[in-house]
């Protein structure tokens, strides 16, 4: 399966550089974690907060990425991400982050996330209606 791909535009901040004057690398992390949490609510129409309300989360598992140019201070920039895999307790989400003056890449690569009771901190088995949600 191979959703929709979906955008977000983000901006390097001054404290996302590293004492080498580029971008740190935890930040792309966070950059495809941030675009994340927008689309969830933009795009897929369930916030972050109702899979709370629900009691659930969604745990990182393993991350990858692939670095190919830096950003630099005050870059824009747009994450885009899509679910290319569904597993029974997770999803494989797909991303790339590209420079917004030139159109390259500057990094890609992908995150399995595992969603989890809040109570239990354990892997579930994702509901139909979260699937029906994330299948466009």
């Amino acid at each position: 399966m191979i959703g929709t791909k979906f955008e977000s535009e983000l901006q390097v901040r001054p404290d996302d550089m590293d004492m080498n004057q580029h971008v740190h690398a935890s930040r792309y992390m966070d950059y495809v974690l941030a675009a994340r949490y927008d689309q969830m609510e933009r795009c897929y129409k369930m916030a972050m907060e109702e899979f709370l309300q629900h009691g659930f989360g969604w745990f990182v598992r393993t991350a990858h990425v692939e670095y190919k140019r830096p950003l630099g201070l005050g870059e824009r920039f747009i994450v885009r991400t899509w679910v290319a895999e569904v597993f029974k307790d997770g999803v494989k989400v797909e991303f790339e982050i590209i420079k917004q003056k030139n159109k390259k890449l500057s990094c890609d690569g992908w995150f399995h996330y595992t969603m989890v009771n809040l109570k239990t901190a354990r892997a579930e088995t994702i509901p139909d209606w979260i699937l029906a949600k994330y299948s466009i």
